[in-house]
């Protein structure tokens, strides 16, 4: 039951990386420090839609 979702980042709102995760045991939206070469610095990417 794991869902593939898309990790997007916090300041320029690209979305560079992609995941999964099981959507019966995490509820909530994921949010994971990353590297975003757009950027070039570690910034926090959040789960989009």
């Amino acid at each position: 039951m794991r869902d593939i979702v898309q990790l997007a980042c916090g300041e320029c709102k690209r979305r560079n990386y992609s995941t999964t995760r099981n959507k019966k045991k995490t509820t909530e939206r994921l949010n994971m420090k990353k590297f975003c070469r757009f950027c070039k610095s570690h910034t926090d990417h959040k789960e989009s839609k």
